[in-house]
């Protein structure tokens, strides 16, 4: 990162300080600060705790986060195992029926079954810029809270969703938040041939905030009903469901839940995810809470990587 951080101060919660409705977040807030500035994040401990960690998934799309786009990934789409690596110019040289050649090769190589699909995965790292995107959690992370919306979420889409750019996507969603043009008007913003409020960091993120706590939570908290699953706001796997929503919609969300008929909410039901496909619910929809926890891996290496000294007290 562009910065040594010199502390890091995490803000407690203590039953003696806080009513026990203060909003459950409060123990992740982590304040990281240097010589000229600070910034808020959420530690993701949980990510550790349950191990989501240790996901080839996550491990995978780590590492094409930081990887050269000159570079490839030869692995299994199932699992994200990484067969190899390659340079992009030879596989992007290579002409359709070659390409099919080299992944037969590949499978026959690596004693990889006929039924897994072999992708190649360029890197991402001209993307991914998180030293650019780091500023922008604070103001973030402030503007959820303010509107008692977990702050995770901003902090989740912030670094998938073009950090430290601003770009258009092919679907047409824009902004830090990378918010459709009709979600966003629905979410209050203006968006037509003059003017894209989506532009604006602070509207956007309020717009995204709105749209979590008003649509993407309750309509988890209804999928999950239709399937007698408990719920636990406070749970990484909630919280990666609702990202689910956020990204894909809870009507390709329902249909694939449809598809794998959970019986309880854990690390194994957004694992399902990643292996079943259902009306709009497809590939990059399955990567979505893949891209979160590499991306929440990425920022606590960052962090952690530059901090000399810890340390921890209560909020006054």
């Amino acid at each position: 990162m562009k910065m040594i951080f010199l502390s890091i101060t995490i803000i407690l919660s203590a039953n003696l300080l806080f009513s026990q409705d203060f909003a459950s977040w409060e123990n992740e807030k982590l304040w990281v600060a240097d010589h000229n500035q600070s910034n808020l994040i959420i530690e993701s401990g949980q990510i550790y705790e349950q191990r989501w960690d240790m996901l080839p998934q996550a491990q995978f799309w780590k590492r094409i986060m930081r990887l050269s786009k000159d570079s490839c990934l030869i692995n299994v789409a199932s699992s994200r195992l990484v067969l190899e690596s390659i340079p992009s110019e030879n596989w992007t040289r290579l002409s359709k029926s070659e390409k099919l050649n080299f992944r037969q090769k590949m499978r026959l190589k690596h004693n990889i079954s006929e039924k897994e699909s072999i992708y190649v995965t360029s890197g991402k790292s001209d993307f991914y810029k998180f030293e650019e995107v780091y500023p922008t959690l604070l103001e973030g992370i402030t503007v959820f809270d303010e509107m008692c919306v977990d702050p995770w979420f901003a902090q989740a889409i912030l670094l998938i969703e073009s950090p430290g750019q601003l770009k258009k996507s092919t679907a047409g969603a824009y902004g830090a938040f990378q918010l459709m043009p009709s979600v966003a008007r629905a979410q209050g913003l203006i968006v037509n041939k003059n003017t894209d409020e989506r532009k604006d960091f602070e509207k956007s993120a309020t717009a995204a905030a709105k749209l979590i706590r008003n649509i993407c939570v309750p309509q988890a908290k209804k999928i999950l009903l239709s399937h007698d699953i408990e719920i636990d706001e406070k749970e990484l796997w909630f919280r990666f469901l609702v990202l689910h929503i956020y990204h894909a919609g809870a009507g390709n969300v329902a249909a694939v839940l449809n598809q794998i008929q959970p019986s309880v909410g854990n690390q194994s039901l957004i694992q399902s995810m990643w292996q079943n496909k259902a009306a709009g619910f497809g590939n990059c929809s399955q990567n979505y809470s893949q891209l979160a926890i590499a991306s929440q891996l990425i920022l606590h290496d960052l962090v952690y990587s530059n901090c000399r000294e810890t340390t921890c007290y209560p909020s006054r």
